[in-house]
């Protein structure tokens, strides 16, 4: 992930932050709807805060973007938790997916086609690094 893409995400999740309770409510929904497999792993949790978590990790990854020792073991520690909560591997493909849809969403004609790529290269190594930390666990 280049810099001019770290700095592309950062920019376009400051936007996102003035709506992230929407974009999680959306993000969740569109998880959900499109992967039958994740409902069950959410059973009898509260999806606001659920939500509120999920916006927390993002900014600090996002925040951490230009700081890879910082955030990698965080997000190793994070998919060994994933892990015990009953994470496949597969699942985080279609967490990508609702990410990416998600932000198309919120962010509107702002989501362009560097920003789409800058997001998809952020997810693409996160996710890498959390299913290796995984795997290992």
């Amino acid at each position: 992930m280049s810099p001019e893409q770290a700095s592309l995400v950062q920019n376009s999740f400051r936007q996102v932050v003035p709506i992230r309770e929407k974009a999680a409510e959306l993000f969740y929904g569109r998880l959900f709807e499109t992967d039958p497999t994740t409902p069950p792993l959410f059973a009898g949790k509260d999806m606001r805060e659920q939500g509120a978590k999920l916006m927390t990790t993002l900014g600090m990854v996002v925040a951490g973007l230009k700081r890879p020792e910082e955030i990698v073991p965080a997000a190793q520690a994070l998919a060994r938790r994933h892990v015990a909560y009953g994470v496949t591997e597969a699942q985080y493909a279609t967490v990508g997916a609702a990410l990416l849809w998600t932000l198309r969403q919120g962010l509107g004609e702002g989501f362009t086609p560097e920003v789409e790529a800058a997001w998809t290269a952020a997810y693409t190594l996160l996710a890498g690094v959390m299913i290796e930390a995984a795997k290992a666990a």
